[in-house]
């Protein structure tokens, strides 16, 4: 029977033991990981929502047969959090320990906010009263304060405020699905061909130098504009807002793949190769199968990134008449990210192909330049050579190729804050965790929302959280603290 919710979730230790649930957690199968919650507690989904800060619908809809799945890291932690996961059951789903001290049953409380928990009642501490009777002192304290606030939030957490804007991912994915009424009007010097150019290129300056935030708040207007400008215009003007859009389509679905909203990044690289095709332009065709080839890799096609980034590559190369650096620059990337799948693969042979094809490329080029904003060169040649020596597990190769890199021949920031992630990463791989923990650092202080704002990195971070001697961890866990991200 289900319980009330106004009651706490009892969790036996038992059950984050049982096989069906480590094979859960192992998967980020949180459908099954509340299944198993409210099948051996009890618990129904509006105690399971409060415990864990979310609404009971959003609860009901991962229960779901295919249904919503949880994919961002601040809510696994969210659920890890709410669910008092013992160290080990974190760990398992991926996430970095706590060492909170526990009894022979893990008690739930519910949380004034979906930010919050109640403190848990660590031996002799005066939170703890022992002349309290009548059931653990920890419920008797928290629950009062907290229950009717969470209670109401969660079942009004599902309505919408009138209003309100769309704001961050939401608002991306409202500019992709199109909805009737967005973008559907502007004035003419909204969709001028010169602001539209000009409104793309700033997109993709902020995101060169790793400004994610001011993406984030002008790319979706940005993309209902060019829709409507794509609709508007014919001739000459309709290709080059088509190469506009394509252009455009690429940094959301770049930006949404950073936040590791896959879904969403497909949508926009679609929408990027479908605009692309439209301006009949060659190099916007294989700049746009970049983000094609990026979004394939995310998704764990390896082998149709590998096979994306080299037939795009030798149709741009045969029907080219001219290598100008635009081509060059176009087609050394693509030959790169064909590369980095090979290597995620580990493809060794396809990879090294693909990388000295694309030095080849880069020594054609001259010199390490932003044509068409691929920041292609010899330069970046180099750095794929780390991230790729990193994929295929050779952590010293990619360390001795990252000292050979001047990173002032890195010009672009989001560019060395990837070098040295990557090199953050071999070092930790290396067992040298002290430098490894000062190159993120000086990544951070060269771009800090790579740092805060990208699960990716969250799990780098965590990597050495769990393998670092304690000093490094002391300063590790103040580092975090200090930029906002929880480990």
């Amino acid at each position: 029977m289900s319980g009330r919710a106004s009651d706490p979730i009892v969790i036996p230790d038992s059950l984050w033991r049982r096989p069906q649930m480590t094979d859960a957690l192992t998967s980020r199968d949180i459908r099954t990981v509340f299944h198993l919650v409210r099948q051996y507690t009890g618990a129904s989904q509006t105690q399971i929502a409060i415990a864990c800060g979310m609404s009971q619908g959003k609860v009901s809809e991962t229960m779901k047969p295919g249904g919503r799945q949880v994919l961002t890291l601040e809510v696994f932690e969210r659920i890890a959090d709410g669910l008092q996961m013992p160290d080990a059951a974190r760990m398992t789903l991926g996430l970095a320990p706590r060492t909170f001290a526990v009894s022979s049953a893990t008690v739930i409380t519910p949380r004034d906010t979906p930010a919050d928990l109640a403190p848990l009642p660590f031996p002799d501490s005066l939170d703890v009263d022992p002349d309290v009777q009548g059931g653990n002192p920890l419920h008797r304290r928290t629950f009062g304060k907290v229950a009717g606030a969470s209670l109401f939030s969660t079942i009004l957490g599902d309505l919408p405020s009138d209003g309100a804007p769309l704001e961050g991912v939401e608002a991306f994915a409202a500019a992709l699905a199109g909805y009737p009424g967005i973008g559907d009007s502007a004035s003419p010097a909204t969709l001028s061909m010169a602001r539209l150019d000009a409104a793309v290129a700033a997109a993709k300056r902020n995101y060169q130098a790793t400004k994610y935030s001011a993406v984030t708040r002008s790319l979706p207007a940005l993309l209902a504009d060019l829709r409507l400008a794509c609709a508007t215009y014919e001739g000459d003007a309709r290709l080059q807002a088509e190469a506009l859009s394509a252009e455009a389509h690429h940094v959301a679905a770049s930006i949404l793949l950073k936040l590791d909203h896959q879904g969403l990044a497909w949508v926009a690289a679609d929408r990027s190769m479908q605009a692309a095709r439209n301006s009949q332009d060659l190099t916007i065709i294989g700049s746009s199968a970049r983000i094609i080839t990026h979004a394939l890799m995310n998704d764990g096609h390896h082998g149709a990134a590998t096979k994306t980034a080299s037939s795009y590559a030798e149709r741009i190369d045969h029907d080219t008449e001219h290598r100008t650096p635009d081509f060059l620059s176009v087609y050394g990337a693509l030959l790169l990210r064909g590369a980095v799948a090979a290597g995620q693969r580990s493809d060794r042979h396809t990879a090294a192909t693909l990388l000295d094809e694309a030095q080849a490329a880069g020594h054609e080029l001259g010199g390490d330049h932003n044509h068409r904003w691929t920041a292609f060169g010899p330069t970046n040649v180099q750095l794929h050579r780390v991230n790729i020596a990193l994929q295929l597990g050779d952590a010293g190769a990619a360390i001795q190729e990252a000292r050979t890199i001047d990173l002032n021949h890195v010009p672009l920031t989001e560019r060395k804050a990837t070098l040295l992630i990557d090199t953050s990463r071999a070092l930790t791989q290396w067992g040298k965790h002290e430098k490894a923990y000062d190159v993120l650092r000086f990544a951070h202080q060269l771009a800090p929302e790579e740092i805060s704002a990208r699960p990716a990195v969250h799990r780098t971070l965590r990597d050495l959280m769990a393998t670092a001697p304690p000093s490094i961890k002391r300063q590790l866990q103040e580092f975090t603290t200090e930029i906002g991200v929880r480990l």
